[in-house]
């Protein structure tokens, strides 16, 4: 018998009682600790930032040109700005775009596609999409460019253009505001470089 006077089934003395009350306490003893554990980890924990690489389009439309091609891309973009995506898709449908980032880290996209508008306003917009005021005469690719917007103040400008491939469809979106869409529109060109 123990000093404390309790003895186990098995003849032997017990160390301590088991309940449902022990094990609430002790898991919840444990689950403290693996949340400051990891409120400690992220506190001093050093999140390297990832800078976005700048990647050259002009090569790119040099060579789709050479090859008989007819894209639409920017003769230049506005100080600060950096393309950092190039889409070139070959085939019976080709594709063609860009991803740039303003200045102020907005995003701003360029996909000309034989594609149906509806389609790509889904693909790169969003599904549900409100018509808005055209644009008139802003740049040299298209005369009429037709608006939309998105309840998370996403816009997107489509224009039809005629390729080597037939009427595609151009359009410029993204999160930027629909200033910075616009005058990537009147930068935009189908000349050859």
């Amino acid at each position: 018998m123990s000093e404390s006077g309790q003895q186990s089934e098995t003849g032997r003395p017990g160390r301590y009682q088991r309940t449902t009350g022990g094990l609430l306490a002790a898991m919840l003893v444990l689950l403290l600790a693996v949340a400051a554990f990891v409120i400690f980890r992220g506190v001093f924990r050093d999140t390297p930032r990832i800078e976005p690489e700048p990647v050259e389009y002009l090569p790119l439309v040099e060579s789709l040109q050479d090859a008989g091609r007819e894209v639409v891309y920017p003769r230049e973009l506005p100080e600060g700005w950096m393309v950092t995506t190039v889409v070139a898709e070959p085939g019976e449908r080709p594709a063609w775009g860009l991803g740039i980032l303003t200045d102020d880290g907005r995003f701003v996209g360029l996909r000309q596609q034989d594609e149906d508008l509806e389609d790509l306003l889904a693909e790169h917009v969003d599904e549900e999409t409100t018509e808005e005021e055209p644009l008139e005469g802003v740049g040299s690719v298209a005369r009429t460019w037709e608006a939309y917007a998105d309840e998370g103040g996403d816009h997107a400008y489509a224009a039809e253009v005629r390729t080597d491939v037939g009427d595609e469809t151009l359009l410029v979106y993204g999160s930027a505001p629909a200033e910075d869409l616009r005058t990537l529109i009147e930068s935009l060109t189908l000349d050859e470089r």
